[in-house]
């Protein structure tokens, strides 16, 4: 029996680029970071970030339901409903048991907690939010787009570090394939902007210093990197059987032609530095999708701008298409780094660059110093012709997540 081919029919974005696909883009293709100092971080050693624009969630979902969703659930209902109106979907289209919701989120929220801890530490019980469990726990950003579209179908959350976005599109596609749904939206969402990850991130000097000039801090690949920039976000995918797709008249943005993924079994939070597991995932996602190394036009890098990260990707990138990889772009130099959203936010981005036959520019890369040199993509947009593209994403823990995607 034939495997069915699953279609992206709709995407949804709510990123430091913008709360709509099309600002988005517009924005990659710049080419330029959107790091800015952040009131939230104030007075601590990393006291910027990439933010999301402001949204005016009272007038979009209600005052009683805005006050409901920690930050985290709002980027993703918006997200989802933007996805959903890109598909085409009608609201009866996304009712009942057909429909499923797979959401990647790296943990739970550490925004809503700090408040309730100073009233216990005050001695105040009484003062916590019956609120705060159901706005912060990791479950909530899918089941929130489940109530809000009336989704009725299996209903899953992935947490595995910065790989859950693009482990939850693989989990999606199989529930298609399996025949279990119809219709999955499946992405990623999460806000890293909290004290507590910041603090954490720096103990660990996994992020950049650049306080004077943070719109030159997330730099990947680049000689001078020193650090990622904490990001937040979330991307929703629509993906369908295209033969279901074509049943009711949609159009396919792109195809889910191909996953991969492996684990390092090696450290908490360092990769293996000879990428030699991470290529594993490239080499699996390029078999499921019957490509060759020669047929993949872009590589949307993780990308981190850490020093160990990058060099691990480029030398995973070099085993996997041996000689020299296709040509790289990494945007986390202009949105900085969503933490478990990046996988999806970044392979939502790979379906637009296969749409525009146009590679962006990866922001702040102005030099090589690994081993391994890279066709980095910097300055300005790349135009090529291009059928199939990668995304990567790799997390702490040594989760390596790779998909691929080909034009219709």
């Amino acid at each position: 029996m034939s495997v069915p081919e699953i279609a992206v029919t709709g995407l949804g974005l709510v990123t430091p680029a913008g709360l709509t696909v099309t600002e988005n883009w517009a924005a990659l293709r710049r080419g330029r970071s959107l790091a800015a100092p952040d009131p939230e971080l104030g007075s601590l050693p990393v006291d910027f970030s990439c933010q999301v624009p402001p949204i005016d969630a009272d007038a979009l979902l209600g005052r009683s339901r805005a006050r409901r969703l920690d930050r985290f659930s709002l980027f993703a209902v918006l997200a989802a409903r933007q996805a959903v109106a890109d598909a085409a979907l009608a609201p009866d289209d996304c009712r009942g048991p057909r429909v499923g919701v797979v959401l990647g989120v790296g943990s739970n929220s550490l925004a809503t907690y700090p408040a309730a801890f100073g009233h216990l530490d005050d001695d105040r019980p009484g003062l916590v939010s019956p609120l705060a469990l159901p706005r912060s726990v990791p479950n909530m950003a899918a089941a929130e787009i489940s109530i809000d579209l009336g989704a009725e179908g299996p209903t899953f959350t992935l947490a595995s570090a910065c790989a859950s976005g693009a482990g939850a599109l693989r989990i999606a596609r199989d529930l298609l394939r399996a025949g279990t749904c119809d219709i999955v939206l499946a992405g990623g969402s999460e806000s890293g902007r909290s004290r507590m990850t910041a603090v954490c991130f720096h103990q660990m000097r996994a992020l950049s210093t650049r306080r004077t000039r943070p719109e030159e801090a997330s730099r990947p690949f680049d000689a001078d990197r020193d650090g990622f920039v904490l990001g937040e976000g979330a991307a929703v995918l629509v993906l369908e059987r295209s033969a279901t797709a074509q049943a009711r008249g949609a159009k396919s943005l792109a195809l889910l032609s191909g996953c991969g993924a492996s684990s390092d079994a090696h450290h908490p939070f360092a990769p293996r530095a000879d990428g030699r597991v991470a290529a594993r995932a490239l080499r699996s996602a390029l078999d499921d999708a019957g490509c060759t190394p020669a047929d993949i036009g872009q590589v949307s890098a993780h990308g981190t701008s850490t020093r160990l990260s990058d060099a691990a990707e480029a030398a995973a990138l070099t085993r996997a298409f041996g000689g020299t990889p296709p040509p790289v772009t990494a945007p986390k130099g202009v949105i900085g780094h969503c933490l478990g959203a990046a996988g999806a936010i970044e392979a939502a981005y790979t379906v637009l660059a296969l749409q525009h036959q146009t590679i962006p520019p990866t922001a702040n890369f102005h030099r090589f110093d690994g081993d391994q040199e890279l066709d980095i993509v910097a300055g300005t947009p790349r135009a090529t012709r291009m059928t199939a593209a990668i995304s990567c994403a790799f997390g702490f823990g040594g989760h390596n997540a790779v998909t691929l995607f080909t034009t219709p």
